[in-house]
């Protein structure tokens, strides 16, 4: 049973100790990763940091007697949640597997903003070691899974499980978003009239969404797209340097 590791209570500086420790040792064995500042990143990675965790933390706890399967997988997609833990239920052998999904570009963004970025309430000074508090926090809701069925960071068992392991004060990140980004770099923020130029023509439109590129709307009487007052619009793709406001 995993009660061993609710009845787990790390002090702040032991975590720190073996966080660096982590930290230091998936720089000496990744093949990606050479220092603190992530720019390629795979599951193989993933897989290696968590194995460094179930060691260090949990002296192998998941490897030797958890029965569920754990998998990796990166997403380029994920644009709110820097992680994520998807969790599926056998309903035959009630067995419950796991997939951590890491958002790889919040990462690979996180010195396009020089402002302090802090997860879980704990300041960070480069990428990866935001990444390894993202770990923890997904870490913590495969615990609360397993435990009890169902996992939530907002809840008061969450926090206490993550205070107890990793001195987690909060359950958030504030790791560039590229909406942050287009904002600061850029003054580009959704709903803003902006031009730019297509195909040697001048597009004017608006900003509907903000991933890597800017979801514009541009009013066209063919278009496919239609408002509640029967607009019609085709999108546009739009890297955000070439963006101009209206």
């Amino acid at each position: 049973m995993s009660d061993i590791l609710l009845g787990i209570k790390v002090d702040e500086n032991t975590v720190c100790r073996k966080r660096l420790e982590i930290y230091r040792r998936t720089i000496e064995r990744s093949p990606r990763i050479n220092n603190g500042k992530i720019t390629s990143l795979s599951p193989l990675d993933l897989k290696l940091i968590f194995d460094l965790y179930d060691e260090i933390f949990f002296n192998h706890w998941f490897n030797k007697k958890c029965s569920s399967r754990i998998e990796f997988s990166i997403s380029k997609r994920m644009t709110r949640s820097a992680g994520m833990v998807k969790c599926s239920i056998n309903k035959r052998s009630g067995e419950k597997n796991f997939i951590l999904q890491i958002g790889v570009n919040f990462f690979f963004n996180y010195d396009e903003l020089e402002s302090e970025k802090n997860v879980c309430g704990i300041k960070t000074g480069d990428s990866l070691e935001g990444l390894l508090l993202v770990f923890e926090h997904e870490i913590c809701h495969i615990i609360e899974f397993i435990s009890y069925g169902k996992s939530s960071c907002r809840g008061k068992r969450y926090k206490t499980i993550a205070r107890n392991l990793f001195s987690h004060v909060s359950s958030y990140h504030q790791l560039p978003t590229y909406r942050q980004i287009a904002g600061t770099k850029h003054g580009v923020s959704v709903g803003d009239c902006v031009v730019f130029h297509h195909r040697g023509r001048q597009k004017t439109g608006f900003v509907n969404a903000i991933n890597k590129r800017a979801t514009v709307m541009v009013r066209h009487e063919e278009g496919q797209y239609i408002d509640s007052k029967n607009n019609r619009y085709v999108k546009f793709y739009v890297p955000l340097g070439i963006l101009e406001k209206a």
